[in-house]
């Protein structure tokens, strides 16, 4: 083993101490150098902390403003279904009028129909030429038709058929008128029927010249039965612009 002298020990010394020195130094310079870092690690943690705290400031403002959106749109959502229930309900209250209005419209419809058909009259002549015209004989009753009406208040007479159709049940008048010209082998007779009844009939004859006869009834009558006047069997009808054979009826009253 080999023997250190004093002069190399204070060289040792002296270069241990150095090392400390620069060891001390060396971490003077690491603990400042890593203070720094953290300072300025700290600084950055504090300004995201920062940033952080803005944002949430922002996040929490437009939450607060979405907040008070949703409580406005809230409001407004009660003040549109509070409308909606106050135009339901006007709604149907129109259409309640409406069913009362379309209800009365169809009670007048109804009145004025009542009111038409109570204005029932009519008078009719056998033909509408100006000369004259035998009608007959035939060999079989047959439905007089007379052609020429100046009324027909209710139309419930058909100037195609020769027959009245009553419209609404009640009483009614007719009379019917026959003329003819007496040829000393035909009469002239025709009858008023209901429906299939024979009910009074006018009838007349003579040897010569112009002859008539007429009658009059009153009969109750259901909605549709129908009224006409029928030319007997072998008998004539004479009719011309005078307008001499003729069929007349109204409505008395209705039943």
């Amino acid at each position: 083993m080999t023997e250190l002298k004093a002069p190399d020990i204070y060289a040792a010394l002296r270069e241990l101490t150095a090392s400390l020195v620069q060891l001390k130094v060396d971490m003077a310079t690491g603990q400042a150098q890593l203070k720094s870092e953290v300072d300025k690690q700290k600084t950055e943690v504090d300004k995201q902390k920062s940033e952080v705290d803005k944002q949430k400031s922002e996040v929490d403002k437009q939450k607060t403003e979405m907040d008070k959106q949703k409580t406005e749109m809230d409001k407004q959502k009660t003040e549109v279904d509070k409308q909606k229930t106050e135009m339901d309900k006007q709604k149907t209250e129109v259409e309640k009028q409406k069913t009362e209005m379309d209800k009365q419209k169809t009670e007048v419809d109804k009145l004025k129909q009542q009111q038409q058909v109570r204005q029932v009259a009519f008078s009719a002549a056998l033909v509408t030429t100006k000369g004259q015209s035998n009608i007959g004989p035939f060999p079989t009753h047959t439905t007089l038709i007379f052609k020429h009406v100046p009324t027909n208040i209710g139309n419930a007479y058909n100037p195609n058929t020769g027959v009245f159709t009553a419209p609404v049940k009640g009483a009614y008048n007719f009379e019917w008128h026959v003329g003819a010209l007496g040829d000393n082998s035909h009469g002239s007779a025709v009858v008023l029927v209901k429906n299939t009844e024979n009910v009074f009939i006018a009838w007349e004859q003579q040897k010569d010249g112009f002859m008539s006869s007429s009658n009059g009834v009153m009969l109750l009558l259901e909605v549709g039965d129908i009224v006409f006047v029928r030319l007997w069997v072998g008998h004539l009808a004479y009719d011309n612009g005078n307008h001499q054979t003729t069929f007349s009826g109204f409505l008395l009253f209705p039943m």
